[in-house]
């Protein structure tokens, strides 16, 4: 059964297109949260940890701990699941960029219009000027960043819809209409060739996650039991990760032939498995910044996954939206002292492990930390093995309270 996926597109009228679109058709409302809740129920997975993962930015640690990878993997396979269920839905959100376009069966419609007529849209809505361009902008950058994560387009790019509608002036009845008779064209009837692609999807899924679990970040593709391990990173070795990803991948059942191949933008940048058991989420506060860089390359040569900020009020701003697990703070810095960025990180997220690291301190600060409850004190210059450490026995310590 045919289905249809509208991408949104904020202060168009798509709600009210979509209540009409689901009474005539008789299509099933399938909606991000719906989606958000499915997946929590499967993976245990908070729903609000869900929500920030679809809708928020992504974090700056995410290359080392491959959260967002995670998470979208697993919407997929709720989808995919979904998807392979008898019945006509209509899917309504971000959700609609899950649907790879060979599930042709799926309409995929974007509803568009101008900056200009969307914010006066909002304002016959009774919103102010003002705050109409604030909700348009915030949901905007979350609906571009969704796609840039996913494809490295943007959220209104036409190539990821089957079918784009400009509002234009247009009444709501005119553009359902536009979106029911594309709907019944012959090109999106449910086929074999588009049932085939919702079990190509789910074992590609199934494939991803396996190696996402094992610390790999590759792309993957299935057609029928044949996999295709897209590489997007220069590797020391390819042959190399080649032979461990095809062992990998074939331990996952329905899988019968491996290619890994090359991406056309493979990059030059150093391909790394992700080992999670170690640290991947630790801030380094610092204003001299070659010294930042150069540590914090250091530390991931080690799989310690660091991320550098030259200031304490950065510091705490990243602590209140993105939770590092260890924090590694100097205390002498223009502006904030470190005492103090210490004592509000305790505050803002007392899991937050403090290990403070400075050329200027004496004794009195370092009670003074201690008492504050910073895990270590440690002076400049540091050896670069009791840095690394020190950072683990740190990551260790925030990992038991959370198991």
């Amino acid at each position: 059964m045919s289905s249809i996926a509208l991408f949104p597109c904020t202060f168009t009228p798509v709600t009210e297109i979509i209540d009409e679109l689901s009474r005539v058709l008789e299509l099933r409302v399938y909606s991000d949260q719906e989606l958000i809740a499915d997946t929590s129920a499967r993976f245990g997975t908070a729903p609000q940890r869900l929500e920030k993962m679809m809708y928020g930015g992504t974090s700056v640690f995410n290359q080392f701990t491959l959260e967002r990878e995670m998470t979208i993997n697993h919407f997929r396979a709720v989808l995919a699941d979904r998807l392979a269920i008898p019945g006509r839905y209509l899917f309504d959100g971000l959700v609609a960029s899950l649907i790879p376009a060979s599930v042709s069966h799926v309409l995929r419609v974007l509803v568009a219009e101008s900056k200009k007529e969307r914010i006066n849209h909002a304002m016959e809505q009774g919103l102010s000027q003002r705050e109409a361009k604030r909700i348009l902008r915030a949901k905007d950058v979350s609906a571009y960043g969704w796609t840039d994560f996913l494809f490295r387009k943007e959220a209104y790019d036409k190539s990821l819809y089957d079918l784009v509608i400009p509002v234009s002036g247009r009444s709501q009845s005119e553009l359902v209409t536009e979106i029911i008779g594309a709907y019944r064209k012959t090109c999106v009837l449910h086929t074999a060739k588009s049932q085939q692609a919702i079990t190509d999807m789910k074992l590609a899924t199934e494939v991803e996650e396996h190696l996402l679990i094992h610390g790999h970040k590759v792309e993957v593709k299935a057609s029928g039991g044949d996999i295709t391990l897209v590489v997007g990173n220069t590797v020391m070795s390819f042959t190399k990760l080649a032979r461990e990803l095809s062992i990998l991948a074939h331990q996952m059942k329905d899988v019968e032939a491996i290619h890994v191949e090359k991406s056309k933008d493979y990059t030059e940048s150093i391909y790394r498995r992700q080992k999670f058991e170690l640290p991947s989420k630790v801030l380094f506060v610092d204003d001299e910044k070659e010294f930042v860089r150069t540590v914090s390359e250091r530390l991931i040569s080690r799989d310690v996954g660091t991320y550098g900020v030259y200031n304490g009020e950065d510091a705490l701003e990243l602590v209140s939206e993105d939770r590092p697990d260890v924090m590694v703070l100097d205390l002498k810095m223009p502006g904030l002292h470190g005492v103090e960025v210490l004592r509000r990180t305790k505050e803002l997220a007392p899991e937050v492990e403090v290990i403070i690291l400075t050329g200027h301190g004496t004794s009195r600060d370092m009670q003074e930390c201690m008492e504050l409850g910073a895990f270590a004190y440690m002076n400049k210059p540091v050896d670069i093995e009791e840095l690394s450490a020190t950072i683990k026995e740190a990551n260790s310590k925030v990992q038991a309270k959370a198991a």
